[in-house]
């Protein structure tokens, strides 16, 4: 039995946002500062190089869809990646993407350090 189109528009809907997430640069390099771990506002904008108040509006989307999840300890709220999938599928396009590019070329380079390692599974 073949599904209808119309019937599969939620899903494509609901993977679009996903998607959504990781198509503003500002995000990704969010989701990249995350890899290496929790983080709060004030590290993430330290690594990042983008203003507090953006980080934050950027925070709060990806809140909202699911991406990240926060915590709070006294006054500090932390953030972490929610699903390593996010930053699982960022390093195969950053690879698929380094693998395009000449290798004397900079931005593969750059590109290639950019990658986070994954993370080893508990047995």
């Amino acid at each position: 039995m073949r599904i209808a189109a119309d019937e599969l528009d939620p899903v494509f809907s609901t993977v679009a946002q996903y998607f959504a997430i990781l198509a503003e640069p500002a995000r990704l390099k969010i989701v990249h500062a995350l890899c290496e771990g929790e983080r709060t506002v004030t590290q993430i904008v330290a690594d990042t190089g983008i203003a507090q108040t953006n980080v934050s509006r950027h925070l709060g989307l990806m809140h909202r869809q699911g991406a990240v999840v926060r915590r709070r300890d006294g006054k500090q709220i932390y953030y972490r990646v929610a699903d390593e999938t996010m930053p699982e599928l960022c390093r195969v396009v950053c690879e698929r993407m380094a693998k395009t590019m000449d290798e004397r070329r900079p931005l593969r380079r750059q590109l290639l350090k950019l990658i986070p390692a994954p993370k080893k599974r508990a047995a």
